[in-house]
């Protein structure tokens, strides 16, 4: 809580790109990117609690994770980037659609999530799933190696956006995409916490910055609280 005597201040010194204020959302972390809060991340929790969130039987019903999959129009031998994978599921429900010779790059920060997750393809014989471990501002993929990066309910947790996504452009190949699957700020009636809500114009904000060398495509509206914005990766820089 704000005591009101303190001013906002840079991130970190001679970092212009991000402004920690004391007067915020106690759902987010204080800290802003292009006048948005960054919230809170989503962890394992004490005894995989987050987990298990991830995992719930619901989460079909409420998010149609099955029209998600068919949205992005996965092909066989794909090799595609799930940005804070956690314990798999989005990186499961991808992995046969892009059988044969495809592959999902199961991206995550916390070894508590990559460790649920190779319990998960284990139990479920599932091969073409691989556990990359990232840091805060790096993916660990290597450049211009991806055909589709996925980020579900994740952009807006993540500590460092700009440095991610420019890492995330890096890792595509030339003509290579990028979703973000984001719960709807427009809409009042998507029962989740603000800050953890995105807009569609906040979403093309942040991600058109010119040295992420990105275009929206399109934006898919097919989910009950998500959009699906998605972004190719330029096959030259504009105007050339």
């Amino acid at each position: 809580v704000s005591s009101g005597l303190l001013a906002d201040e840079p991130a970190k010194p001679g970092d212009s790109r991000y402004e920690i204020r004391k007067d915020h959302d106690p759902n987010g972390i204080g800290k802003f990117y292009m006048d948005r809060e960054i919230a809170h991340v989503m962890g394992f929790g004490p005894g995989g609690q987050g987990a298990e969130w991830l995992e719930r039987a619901v989460r079909e019903k409420e998010e149609k994770l099955t029209l998600l999959i068919k949205s992005l129009d996965l092909k066989p031998g794909m090799v595609v980037a799930d940005i804070g994978a956690g314990s798999g599921v989005i990186s499961i429900l991808m992995a046969e659609k892009i059988l044969p010779d495809g592959k999902v790059l199961a991206v995550d920060v916390q070894q508590e999530m990559l460790d649920r997750l190779r319990e998960n393809t284990k139990r479920m014989k599932i091969t073409n799933i691989e556990p990359v471990k990232g840091t805060q501002q790096t993916t660990s993929l290597k450049p211009g190696s991806v055909d589709l990066a996925i980020m579900v309910d994740v952009y807006h947790e993540l500590e460092f956006p700009y440095e991610m996504l420019l890492d995330i452009s890096k890792s595509l190949k030339p003509g290579g995409r990028i979703a973000f699957i984001e719960y709807r700020k427009e809409d009042p009636d998507v029962p989740i916490k603000l800050v953890h809500k995105m807009t569609e114009e906040q979403v093309k904000k942040e991600a058109s910055l010119p040295e992420f060398g990105l275009k929206w495509t399109k934006t898919i509206g097919v989910l009950p609280w998500q959009h699906i914005v998605l972004f190719e990766k330029r096959t030259k820089k504009p105007g050339r």
